[in-house]
This record gives C-alpha cells, sequence and structure tokens, in this order.
C-alpha cells in the first residue's frame, strides 16, 4: 500500500491549481476554461484524445478543486460519468459520449431514489421492447441533470445511458445549499438501445466510483476550509492578540486538523483500494468496507467540522461574500446525498456484521 503521488497526478494537480490561480470563478462559469485546459480527457481512452489516466488522477483533481470549494459539474461528470462508464461501454456509445466529454460535454447519474440514497436495489425499471429498452421510475437528487447530454440511470437491470433530450424524461429542480444545479427526475417509458442498458457489475462499479470520488471532494473542502480558517485566526486580532493564541481556539483547531487528517487517510485508502480493484487486483469485500468506512467518516465527521470553522470564524463566517459558505454549503449537499450519519452507520455496521 503506497499513496505517495506518482508524476500523473503530480501532473494533473499542477493544470488544477494553475488553472485556478488564472481565474476567479469558483462556479459552473468555470467549465468552459477548465475545458479548454484539456482535464476532461485526463480518464478518456488514448483513441478519443485521452491520456488513459484513471481513478488516481481523478481524485486528485476533485480533490484540488475541492480545495478551493469549486462549484462545477467535474465531480458528476468524471465521478458519476467516465469512471464508471471506462470499459462497460459498447463502441457506438462510446464512440459518441467520450469525444463530446472531451469537447465540454457533461455527464451525470441519478444514484438515488425518494426514501433510498445510494439506492443498491432500484425500484426503476427496464423493460424490453423489441430492440429498445423502456425505462420507467423517480430519481432524485440528481446534479447537472439539465446541463448534461447523458444520465446514467441504475435500474432493476443495469445501468441506463439514457439520452438527456429523450421523450419521456421529465426533470424538475430542486433545492440545494450550495445553489448548484440539481433536480428530480421522472421517467415515463423513455426508449433507449437495447446495447445501452450496461448490466452484470456496472450499478455497482457506478456507487463504487462515486463514493470515492465523493471522498476526494470531501477531503478537499474540509481541507481548505481548515486552511481558511486557520489564516482567520492567525491574524485576527482580540484584546490585543491575535486568536490562535486562545487556548479553546488552538484545542478547536487541533479538533479540525485531526478530522482533517482521518478524513484524508480514509479518502486516500479507499481510492487506492478501489483502483487496485479496478485494474484487476484486490479484494472486492475490502473495496467495499474502505468506501462505507469512508461514507461514514464524511457523514459523520464532515458537518461538525465545517460548523466548528464557522463558529471560529465569528458573524464573518456566515457572511455569503465570505468564501467559507462555499464549502460549508458543499459539504452540507454531499453529506445529503450519502443519506446523512445514521444510514451510513445502519449500512457500515450491516457488512460487520
Amino acid at each position: 500500500m503506497d499513496f505517495t503521488t506518482d508524476d500523473s497526478q503530480d501532473a494533473v494537480a499542477e493544470v488544477v491549481v494553475s488553472l485556478l490561480e488564472r481565474n476567479s470563478e469558483r462556479d459552473i462559469s468555470l467549465w468552459p476554461k477548465l475545458v479548454d485546459s484539456g482535464l476532461p480527457a485526463v480518464a478518456l481512452p488514448e483513441r478519443y484524445g485521452g491520456d488513459e489516466m484513471g481513478l488516481p488522477e481523478i481524485s486528485v483533481l476533485l480533490t484540488e478543486l475541492a480545495t478551493d470549494a469549486v462549484a462545477t459539474p467535474a465531480l458528476s461528470t468524471f465521478g458519476f460519468g467516465v469512471l464508471p462508464l471506462l470499459g462497460n461501454l459498447p463502441d457506438d456509445l462510446a464512440d459518441k459520449i467520450f469525444p463530446a466529454v472531451a469537447g465540454g460535454a457533461v455527464l451525470t447519474a441519478a444514484l438515488h431514489e425518494p426514501g433510498s440514497p445510494f439506492a443498491t436495489s432500484p425500484a426503476t425499471t427496464a423493460t424490453s421492447r423489441g430492440g429498445e429498452m423502456l425505462i420507467s421510475g423517480h430519481k432524485v437528487g440528481v446534479p447537472y441533470a439539465e446541463q448534461a447530454a447523458w444520465i446514467l440511470v441504475p435500474t432493476d437491470a443495469g445501468v441506463a445511458v439514457v439520452d438527456a433530450a429523450a421523450p419521456g424524461l421529465d426533470r424538475r429542480a430542486s433545492p440545494t445549499s450550495t445553489g448548484a444545479a440539481e433536480y428530480s427526475l421522472r421517467l415515463d417509458e423513455v426508449a433507449i438501445p437495447a446495447g445501452h442498458l450496461l448490466s452484470g457489475t456496472a450499478p455497482t462499479d457506478l456507487h463504487r466510483c462515486a463514493l470515492a470520488c465523493l471522498g476526494s471532494v470531501a477531503d478537499g473542502l474540509l481541507t481548505g476550509a481548515l486552511k481558511l480558517t486557520t489564516e482567520h485566526v492567525r491574524t485576527r486580532h482580540q484584546f490585543g492578540r491575535p486568536l490562535a493564541e486562545f487556548q479553546a481556539v488552538a484545542q478547536e483547531i487541533g479538533d479540525i486538523y485531526v478530522t482533517s487528517r482521518t478524513l484524508h487517510a480514509a479518502a486516500l485508502a479507499a481510492n487506492w483500494a478501489l483502483a487496485e480493484l479496478r485494474r484487476g487486483d484486490g479484494d472486492p469485500d475490502r473495496v467495499d468496507d474502505d468506501l462505507d468506512v469512508l461514507a461514514y467518516c464524511i457523514a459523520a465527521e464532515l458537518p461538525p467540522a465545517m460548523q466548528m470553522c464557522h463558529h471560529l470564524h465569528g458573524g464573518i463566517g456566515v457572511d455569503v461574500t465570505h468564501p467559507l459558505h462555499r464549502y460549508y454549503s458543499q459539504a452540507k449537499d454531499i453529506t445529503r446525498w450519502l443519506g446523512g450519519e445514521s444510514l451510513r452507520l445502519d449500512r457500515l455496521g450491516a457488512r460487520c456484521s
């Protein structure tokens, strides 16, 4: 087990850092510039102009973006879309999707159903009709569904790759903490070619990739919020002294640091294990154990750590013109997608028993 980053990961991180240094946007308006930088091609196959990289490089990319609390379709496109599709797509569909992604097309996945985050037994159905599959169901919490070109939809028969412009697909905007685009979907016999239903292990791989990439984002968010908070208490004075010199403040910063390092270790371990499995090595049970631990760590520890960052900022932290709210809002949405601490503890406990 070696978590040391290699040259390709370092190169991706340098491109992201350089992009953020040159541009002030931190929302979807940054997406065209991110596309121009060539980052969408990182994980694509070489025949589509890609760099043939994988989960480790995508994880670094997402972590670096999250360290500045950037809210773009990067997570949904790379973590929920490209990674699960690699090696699972028929050639005709790959020839459409991957070149489009290199050109800036957005992908997303409908991971959740009402009352069932990361639905392991989807109620959404796929029914055969001639050479087509008819997809019907109700999905919630789908990021960038309006902007997406294709949506991955887990069904009772596998993951359906649905054209976002297909008839029978209804999108309704739903509120988020960040204000980023998110939708509920109703699919009423949405027709797709039979070959666009990915059966077998595709649903499991989709959930694994999504959890691992959510861990990378959560790691970056807390790293960035801790850096922001540390600088604030170092430079903010009360009673003639920096806030950092007060014992209670130092203890709270210490608690956030411990949480940050714990989350970082959990994210690295889970991503490393999944990357090994996707290369043909590793134990699927160990990967799922690590991902469940990571999901619980995020749901249980990330919100309190962000709340403590707010506390240490005082009234400044609740001002929407201050960058801290971007970190806190994204953390809230991630925790909601995961289903919360109680659900994640139940799923982790079920694995242990």
